[in-house]
């Protein structure tokens, strides 16, 4: 799962350091239309639906938050 939410970030903002960066919404190097395509792709390709509630900063500052984000919508 890790690799496919490495993939659709890459796809979206390739120009960010994924693997290492773990403040991409505190510093600000996320937007809020980087997050509506990511939370778009997550829901496709994962087949889950991240709510608005899950719209935190602290779920998408880093690749490990996301893939947590993932796996409990899925549950």
């Amino acid at each position: 799962m890790r690799e496919r939410v490495m993939e659709i970030l890459e796809d979206i903002r390739g120009d960010i350091d994924f693997e290492t960066c773990t403040t991409l919404i505190d510093d600000g190097i996320l937007e809020s239309l980087d997050i509506v395509s990511i939370v778009g792709e997550f829901n496709d390709a994962f087949d889950v639906e991240i709510s608005v509630e899950d719209l935190l900063p602290e779920n998408f500052n880093s690749v490990d938050a996301m893939v947590e984000l993932i796996t409990s919508a899925k549950e």
